[in-house]
């Protein structure tokens, strides 16, 4: 866990590398989970027996599911002790650049681009790369925003 005690110590870190997360494994599980609460069943996703002819061999994670990953990662590896609340803002960009098969581990780079002063608070722009055990391709690259509120 990164520790920063005021939003103003994050801000001077624009930039750099802020951290690398631990190893997550994503399970047929959480696909399962993720396709029923989204309501995305396609097969290469939760058929086993079919995927394992598709083009990967096994079932894949759904690109959104290894985005929405990024809560998780952030929350569990980056705190600024003075803020109070923190909120997805959105992102500027995102690229699934290669798949999540089914049993991967993958962990999160997270860069710090930018800060902008907001009523209350500060937005901040990161870069994730999150990373696939094995790979030397990223799974996906994106620009997620956060607002924190002290």
């Amino acid at each position: 866990m990164r520790t920063f005690d005021t939003l103003a110590d994050l801000a001077a870190c624009a930039g750099q590398e802020i951290t690398v997360t631990d190893w997550h494994q994503v399970t047929q599980q959480h696909i399962d989970q993720f396709a029923e609460a989204t309501g995305d069943h396609q097969w290469i996703h939760v058929d086993a027996e079919r995927a394992k002819a598709g083009p990967f061999g096994s079932t894949i994670a759904h690109g959104y599911l290894t985005l929405s990953l990024l809560a998780g990662f952030f929350s569990r590896s980056i705190k600024v002790k003075e803020v109070r609340m923190g909120v997805n803002y959105g992102s500027n960009k995102v690229r699934f650049m290669s798949p999540v098969p089914e049993g991967s581990r993958l962990r999160v780079r997270v860069e710090l681009l930018d800060t902008t002063p907001i009523e209350g608070g500060m937005q901040v722009a990161w870069r994730a790369t999150i990373e696939r055990e094995g790979s030397d391709k990223p799974v996906c690259v994106a620009e997620p925003l956060s607002r924190y509120y002290v």
